[in-house]
């Protein structure tokens, strides 16, 4: 790979000059990935922007979102992360994700401006979206938080309405090992005056006295809007009104109902510059998919959580689910996670564990995990990595065993890399 990036090189080349360009993997703070995206004329942004922080439930909040928009007729930009299994999921315009050609060409942009400023991996991703956005001139663009709120690169852009989804302990090396801590990074995305959505009933102190300060017009759960679910539709009240007998969300999980009906309150909040229709709100609610969330596959169920909360809800769902055999976990998580919160969770529904190494310095090998997980209980079993983990729990379960693969989005990708094979 030459020294210096050119317009040959491959997405593949990029990324993996992205990987070392910077000594650090993560570095939060704005000022350099705001310059940059300065000089390329990315602030402020031309579009309506829809920011989504939280711990939980980013991801499928930002798809409906986009979603909502694209059927209401408006071009939308949709930038998430991180990939499950192509870096091209992270970005996508009207529902078509970003070819290479279009990654490659927003990079040599990026490098043309930036001069001697070092970007990270997810910076260059961030101005990347933001970049094919503008160029492709959509109406509204809906952005995913990486890592907290505040120091974000994401939070460059000033925010039209905000979204906070529930909040948990995650990543708590960078943002806080409380929930009042971790609360005050993510209502960092909270703008002067600009409107603002939370999920939880019972937010953080933290989150509620930044959006004082700010004097954010604030929807709640609970006091402002809320949902009521209605045996196969359900009802979603707000302040301007009712709407009723709207479809269930097509992805699974009885979470998904409190996260439309946030997303429903922040698409209120703009209704007057971007008016939407029930029929476009249904219609996306019919078609909301996102691989790696409590997700069939044959005999597997696959989910990218990786908290003692995603856990809550993978637990909740497996038992809605009844599996009529055992139920068999395929797990591989990384270093800096709660392991043995999460497994705790699952333990009184697993019949035995299949573990999975992970790659990179903060995946975990086998039998470090197995030593972690030593003190629960569970019956579990050390492999090399996370396809063998795969093909010993298939290979011993009956046609009436489920196959739970979890605890990283690195785990469902290698599952469903042998899965599609």
């Amino acid at each position: 790979m030459p020294a210096a990036p050119t317009a040959a090189w491959s997405l593949a080349e990029w990324l993996a000059w992205q990987e070392q360009l910077h000594p650090k993997s993560i570095e939060l703070g704005l000022e350099r990935v705001r310059s940059v995206a300065l000089r390329l004329g990315l602030l402020p942004a031309r579009a309506v922007t829809l920011t989504i922080a939280g711990t939980n439930g980013k991801g499928s909040s930002s798809t409906l979102a986009a979603s909502i928009y694209r059927e209401a007729g408006y071009r939308t930009g949709l930038y998430t992360s991180p990939h499950l299994q192509r870096y091209n999921e992270r970005v996508a315009i009207d529902g078509v994700q970003a070819s290479d050609a279009d990654l490659c060409h927003a990079f040599l942009a990026i490098e043309q401006a930036r001069g001697a400023t070092p970007l990270t991996y997810f910076e260059f991703g961030t101005l990347a979206a933001l970049w094919l956005f503008r160029e492709a001139d959509v109406r509204v663009q809906v952005l995913e938080v990486g890592l907290g709120g505040r120091l974000d690169a994401v939070n460059i852009v000033d925010a039209d309405a905000a979204l906070i989804t529930n909040i948990g302990l995650d990543h708590t090396d960078w943002l806080g090992d409380d929930r009042e801590s971790i609360g005050r990074e993510k209502a960092g995305v909270l703008r002067q005056g600009c409107p603002a959505v939370l999920v939880e009933r019972h937010p953080p102190e933290s989150v509620l006295a930044v959006a004082e300060d700010l004097q954010v017009p604030l929807l709640r759960l609970g006091r402002d809007y809320d949902f009521s679910p209605r045996d196969a539709a359900w009802r979603w009240q707000g302040p301007s009104g009712a709407l009723d007998e709207l479809p269930l969300p097509a992805l699974p999980g009885a979470m998904q109902l409190q996260n439309a009906s946030g997303v429903l309150a922040l698409v209120e909040t703009l209704r007057g510059k971007l008016p939407v229709t029930p029929a476009a709100i249904a219609a996306a609610l019919r078609s909301l998919q996102l691989p790696g969330r409590l997700q069939r596959v044959g005999a597997c169920l696959l989910d990218v959580g990786h908290n003692a909360e995603a856990a809550e809800v993978l637990a909740e769902h497996l038992r809605s689910l009844r599996p009529a055999g055992r139920v068999l976990l395929v797990l591989g998580m990384l270093a800096d996670k709660p392991v043995e919160a999460f497994a705790r969770l699952l333990q009184p529904l697993v019949s035995r564990a299949f573990l999975g190494g992970l790659p990179g310095a903060r995946g975990l090998d086998a039998p470090v995990l197995q030593a972690r997980l030593r003190s629960l209980g569970m019956e579990t079993e050390a492999c090399r990595d996370i396809p063998e983990a795969l093909r010993r729990a298939l290979a011993q379960a009956a046609p009436e065993d489920l196959v739970v693969v979890t605890g990283s989005f690195v785990t469902v990708a290698a599952a469903l890399d042998v899965l599609h094979e």
